[in-house]
């Protein structure tokens, strides 16, 4: 999700939820801890050199089970990121702890922020040897038999 999207469906809502990829919420008591402009620089194993920008959103959760933040708070901490970083309209990224601390990309439902787990892949299959097509199988229904030398299957 976009930055400007995010801001879009925080002005739109009365409470904020966050539900994680396994369909548990983040408790609603939590904190956004920080709100950072995370640039990387990398070198994939094919030698390209790229870059990545996303504003990274912490969220931390206490004992403090009173405590809720409003849609407007978020938009304020949002603008107010915006103005000190001089951010664009980059990738918005989610930082959670579970039992290490996972990063998810955004999505939104109408009233729930989705939570979207994030997975490494080869950024440069074709140097690496990786087919790029699927390998192709052919079915049979389910207790038909064949020969194999009938070229059925």
């Amino acid at each position: 999700m976009k930055l400007s999207t995010f801001k879009k469906t925080l002005s739109e809502l009365d409470t904020l939820k966050f539900q994680l990829p396994d369909g548990h919420f983040v408790p609603a008591h939590f904190h956004i801890t920080e709100v950072g402009n995370l640039t990387r620089n990398h070198i994939d194993c094919g030698g390209i050199v790229r870059q990545e920008n996303k504003l990274s959103i912490q969220l931390w959760v206490a004992s403090d089970n009173d405590h809720r933040l409003k849609p407007d708070k978020v938009l304020d901490i949002l603008k107010l990121a915006e103005k000190q970083f001089e951010l664009s309209n980059i990738d918005v990224e989610v930082e959670y702890q579970q039992s290490t601390i996972g990063r998810f990309k955004l999505a939104f439902d109408g009233s729930v922020y989705q939570l979207i787990n994030t997975h490494t892949t080869c950024l440069a299959q074709d140097k690496c040897g990786i087919s790029q097509e699927k390998p192709r199988v052919r079915l049979t229904p389910k207790g038909l038999s064949c020969n194999p030398e009938s070229n059925c299957c």
